[in-house]
């Protein structure tokens, strides 16, 4: 995994996926201001990385899951790759809202699931976990069994590895906030000095402020 996840944090500098703003960070919808942005969406754009990466969730997925019986994604970033994990596996696909359409059927969960069907679900990107752990409690909700989540980058946060693991759902993530500052100090694409302040951002978040503010 240790190559994988150096491969995915070098493909994501490359494509910009990855973006530093530390005087103007962005701000996340928890409100936490952060001075790195990750949009793994870029990824779509370009079909080797694209199939790098379904080919690496696909291996996470039997490496430590075996043979789910239906792929979700939280939606909507991880949609795609989703679809394109279900399709490589040759599984059904569903894909979870973060709250009901206000029309139609109104529902929450989109395509086709049975009670005590095993499921994985396949996340762009953990920062808090909150989205992901509220779709794995929307599928429980439906006796759905989730045997874990997988995701393409997660920022490690210890809140978040706290509450899947008082979930009871274990979670994978193809490469980490760790190994892109490793991978981004090592190509120049960060100076040390930005590397200091994206480590006390990542060890305090809730909390963190700009320099200049």
């Amino acid at each position: 995994m240790e190559d994988t996840a150096s491969k995915i944090a070098e493909f994501l500098l490359q494509i910009k996926a990855i973006k530093l703003k530390p005087d103007e960070p962005f701000e996340w919808s928890s409100g936490w201001k952060s001075p790195v942005y990750c949009d793994n969406r870029i990824s779509l754009s370009h079909p080797r990385i694209r199939t790098y990466i379904r080919q690496e969730l696909v291996k996470v997925i039997e490496d430590n899951f075996g043979r789910p019986e239906v792929i979700a994604a939280v939606a909507t970033a991880a949609i795609a790759p989703g679809v394109l994990v279900a399709e490589a596996l040759g599984l059904p696909f569903i894909y979870v809202r973060s709250k009901a359409k206000d029309h139609g059927r109104k529902q929450l969960i989109e395509g086709e699931v049975h009670a005590n069907q095993s499921a994985v679900v396949i996340e762009d990107l953990i920062s808090t976990g909150k989205s992901s752990l509220a779709v794995v409690e929307t599928l429980r909700r439906e006796k759905v069994v989730v045997k874990g989540i997988v995701s393409i980058f997660s920022y490690g946060f210890d809140k978040a590895a706290r509450d899947f693991h008082n979930a009871g759902c274990p979670v994978y993530s193809l490469s980490s906030y760790e190994t892109m500052l490793r991978i981004a100090l090592e190509s120049n694409y960060i100076t040390e000095e930005n590397q200091e302040l994206l480590e006390a951002w990542r060890h305090d978040p809730e909390n963190w402020t700009p320099a200049s503010g």
